[in-house]
């Protein structure tokens, strides 16, 4: 240990808290971390001044590319944010707000948070919506869990469609509850229903699907819902928000609980992050809800308020009772997704529907032209779809890298016997220019 280093116990304590544990040495505490995995050391460099700091960080991020054009999703896109959602969400009283369990000096906060509820509602079509988890992934963990405690029941389904992060997440959520996991195998890029319907019983406390799924399908789940409720299982269904300008909503296919990630609603990519979740259920499943819920009311002189409600859900009132210990609220990005709604309204979000959709469209029917390639789907799509090419889809995508396009997806990280497969996803911000340039690049790195 050189004397650069700061450490607030002397070796003497360090060797009683480890005796206590019944170890001997800081060795074997971290044992059980693989080598592969531990740091190589905790001697950092000295110390940098404010100016020095900042010059390095500008030569480190200079090293990324900026210019690439993205055809990538699986999750996180590239949609066009407004100008309003920065300037609005960077103001002080709340850039710098906190959880507002002080109702009294946290109105602007609680009531931002009350119409951000209140557009997840109007967006899914269900009745409640919490005040943001942390991402789309643990927001799907979490309605399982939901679904675990309205239920009493330990399995739950999982379609093979559904995001592999989201599944991962989830097994990850669950890993030390008496809860089973089942998954159903795609088949050809859509749930397989027959199959699902196969296991539903009397033990199963929910099933999870997505739509548009990680494929890029489109399915309508209204038919199956009914037969899954029948055995007394509840649906959840993980959502895109910006497709269901399109889209039929969960609430019209008489789904119980809707989840998303809500960064493609104004937040920027940042590297996989921040983001926020969303929740929505039915009425009935409000108490079983995690997180913050903020309600309206009035005081004394009959004024309209707004007051976080139903806190005997959370852990800072009952822990033990708690559904669930959420102390990542999302606010500030759930309030970004709120101003992006509000500014691009109704018709808007129509309209950016519409053009995902549309120039998707033309991009496939491009990129199906291409020799040797193929579409998975027969399904329709929205933004995205899977494309079969003759060649690995990494090497490809690596090929196309070097010209400024990212390609897509492969999905040989996620799937057996999906190696020459690719996702690609076509936002409002991709130009027919754009477009047309990934079909001319993918033509020669093809034939190359």
């Amino acid at each position: 240990m050189n004397d650069s280093n700061y450490c607030p116990h002397t070796p003497q304590e360090i060797q009683e808290m480890l005796s206590v544990i019944g170890i001997s040495s800081m060795e074997e505490l971290f044992a059980p971390i693989p080598s592969e995995l531990r740091a190589k050391t905790f001697n950092i460099p000295p110390g940098l001044s404010e100016f020095e700091t900042y010059d390095k960080m500008k030569t480190i991020a200079g090293e990324n590319s900026s210019d690439m054009v993205n055809f990538i999703g699986g999750g996180f896109y590239d949609h066009v944010i407004p100008a309003v959602v920065d300037h609005l969400s960077g103001r002080a009283e709340f850039y710098t707000a906190y959880t507002p369990y002080q109702p009294e000096c946290s109105q602007g906060t609680l009531q931002a948070l009350f119409e951000y509820q209140t557009s997840i509602c109007r967006l899914t079509g269900l009745d409640v919506a919490n005040a943001s988890l942390y991402d789309g992934a643990t927001a799907c963990a979490e309605a399982a869990m939901m679904a675990l405690r309205i239920t009493g029941r330990n399995r739950i389904i999982v379609d093979g469609c559904v995001n592999p992060f989201s599944r991962q997440v989830l097994k990850t959520y669950l890993y030390n509850l008496d809860v089973e996991i089942i998954e159903v195998p795609p088949l050809d890029g859509v749930l397989h229903q027959e199959a699902l319907k196969l296991l539903l019983n009397d033990e199963v406390a929910a099933v999870v699907v997505q739509n548009p799924n990680f494929f890029g399908s489109i399915e309508d789940f209204s038919s199956i819902v009914g037969q899954i409720q029948s055995v007394g299982a509840l649906v959840v269904a993980s959502v895109y928000p910006i497709s269901l300008g399109l889209l039929k909503t969960p609430g019209e296919m008489g789904i119980d609980i809707a989840v998303g990630d809500g960064q493609c609603l104004g937040n920027p990519l940042s590297f996989g992050g921040p983001s926020f979740g969303f929740i929505a259920a039915k009425k009935a499943s409000i108490r079983n809800m995690p997180g913050r819920i903020i309600g309206e009311t009035v005081d004394k002189k009959g004024r309209r308020g707004y007051v976080l409600t139903l806190q005997a859900r959370e852990q800072h009132i009952k822990r033990h009772k708690a559904t669930s210990n959420i102390c990542s609220n999302q606010g500030l990005c759930a309030l970004r997704g709120l101003i992006f709604l509000s500014s691009v309204g109704k018709e808007g979000l129509v309209e950016m529907a519409r053009l995902n959709r549309d120039k998707a469209e033309y991009a496939k029917a491009r990129l199906a032209g291409i020799a040797g390639v193929s579409v998975l789907q027969t399904a329709p799509t929205f933004n995205e779809f899977t494309l079969f090419l003759p060649k690995p889809a990494e090497a490809v995508v690596g090929a196309l890298m070097k010209k400024g396009i990212v390609a897509g997806v492969p999905l040989s990280s996620y799937f057996a016997d999906s190696e020459n497969a690719l996702v690609v996803t076509v936002t409002e911000k991709r130009t027919k220019k754009e477009i047309d340039l990934l079909v001319k690049e993918l033509e020669v790195a093809l034939c190359s």
